[in-house]
């Protein structure tokens, strides 16, 4: 197969997919925390690398210091992050996910795991080994 065809087959599969396990994010207002794709990736990012300066997370997440500024402040706002001083620069401060901010990303991963492994429950083995084979190389694109 040539890469034209499987670039679009991959596309629409992965596309379907991540859609479908961004509907089992929680519902802004419903209870649950009201964070939007941005917010839950910056925070995501934070607790990932252990703490970021503002402007590491904004250049991680690719958008501009002033928009990371206000997922910032909304995500402190929320108890999700808080601020320390830079260890070297008195300049900077230090983002860090709190408790809560931890709690909310591994209750997030639970549910999207849990519907993941009960789709992959329903796999044949040889296609579990397929996927098993294909996701090193499903990550090294997405580094790309």
């Amino acid at each position: 197969m040539s890469a034209t065809p499987l670039a679009e087959e991959l596309r629409i599969a992965i596309a379907r997919l991540s859609r479908r396990l961004r509907t089992l994010r929680p519902v802004p207002g419903a209870g649950a925390a009201p964070l939007s794709l941005t917010q839950f990736a910056a925070l995501a990012a934070i607790e990932r690398h252990g703490s970021m300066t503002p402007r590491e997370l904004a250049d991680h997440e690719k958008v501009q210091p002033p928009s990371m500024t206000r997922v910032i402040a909304f995500l402190e706002g929320e108890g999700l992050v808080e601020r320390s001083p830079h260890p070297t620069d008195g300049r900077q401060v230090v983002l860090h996910a709190t408790e809560a901010g931890r709690n909310l990303l591994a209750e997030e991963r639970r549910r999207k795991e849990a519907w993941l492994s009960q789709r992959l429950a329903e796999l044949t083995p040889e296609e579990r080994e397929i996927l098993h084979r294909a996701a090193p190389i499903l990550d090294k694109l997405s580094k790309a």
